[in-house]
C-alpha cells in the first residue's frame, strides 16, 4: 500500500510545476490540470491541445468541447483567440483541406462538402470560398469517375436497376440530378450498347435538394480529456 501510495504521490507531484511566484500550477493536459479547482484557462488550453493532437478541429468544435467541460465562454473565447493568432486554429485552412481530401478521396460534391463544413461550425463565407475551388467540370468528372468505379460491380443488375442504384449513389454524395444524369449518360455510353442512361428521372434539374446525403463517417469531435 505504501508503495502504491508513494507512486500516486509521485505522479501527482509530476503533474504540477512551480510557477514564477513560487506557487505550484498544473501542467496542461495532466490529471492535476483537470481537477475541479484547476484554472479555467489552463483547462481550456489542455482541451484544445488534446483535440488538435488527435485531428484538425474548427474553432466551433473546440468551443463545444470546452463548453462540455464547463469552461466559461469568455475564457474559451480568449484561449481560442490566442490559438487563432498563432495559426493553431485556422478555419479557412481546415475548410480548404477538408474539401480537397473529401472531394478526391470520397468523390463528394460541393453540396455535400458544404453541408459537412457547416455541421462543423465553419462560417458561411469560408464554406463558400472553400467549395468554390471545385468548378463545374471538376465536379462532373468526379461524378463520372464514381460511376466508372461502381459500374463493373453491377453486371448482374438489369438496366433499370443499374441506373437507379447509380443515380441514388450520386445523389447521396451531393450531386444535382442534372450533373448525375450527364455523368450517367456519358459513362454508360462509354460502356457500350444497351447501357444508355435513358430517361433518368429528374434529368435537367439544376439541383435535387430533397436527396439525402450519405452519412458523414468522418471522425466527429471526441471529448477525451
Amino acid at each position: 500500500m505504501a508503495d502504491r501510495s508513494g507512486r500516486r504521490s509521485s505522479r501527482t507531484q509530476a503533474d504540477r510545476r512551480t510557477a514564477g511566484d513560487g506557487h505550484e500550477s498544473p501542467v496542461p493536459g495532466t490529471s492535476a490540470d483537470l481537477t475541479p479547482d484547476a484554472d479555467p484557462e489552463a483547462v481550456a488550453r489542455a482541451i484544445a491541445l488534446r483535440q488538435l493532437t488527435m485531428a484538425p478541429r474548427t474553432r466551433a468544435q473546440l468551443a463545444d468541447a470546452m463548453a462540455r467541460r464547463g469552461v466559461p465562454e469568455d475564457v474559451a473565447g480568449s484561449v481560442l483567440d490566442r490559438f487563432t493568432e498563432v495559426k493553431l486554429v485556422d478555419d479557412e485552412e481546415f475548410a480548404a483541406q477538408w474539401v480537397r481530401s473529401r472531394h478526391v478521396g470520397r468523390g463528394l460534391a460541393r453540396r455535400a462538402l458544404a453541408h459537412e463544413l457547416r455541421h462543423r461550425g465553419v462560417a458561411e463565407d469560408t464554406v463558400r470560398d472553400a467549395v468554390d475551388e471545385i468548378d463545374d467540370e471538376a465536379e462532373l468528372e468526379a461524378a463520372r469517375e464514381l460511376v466508372r468505379r461502381r459500374l463493373p460491380g453491377m453486371t448482374t443488375d438489369d438496366h433499370a436497376r443499374r441506373v437507379r442504384r447509380l443515380a441514388g449513389m450520386l445523389a447521396r454524395k451531393g450531386y444535382s440530378s442534372g450533373t448525375a444524369h450527364r455523368a450517367l449518360r456519358e459513362v454508360l455510353a462509354e460502356a457500350g450498347p444497351g447501357t444508355s442512361a435513358g430517361a433518368y428521372p429528374g434529368a435537367g434539374d439544376d439541383a435535387d435538394p430533397g436527396a439525402q446525403l450519405e452519412p458523414d463517417d468522418s471522425a466527429e469531435i471526441e471529448e477525451s480529456t
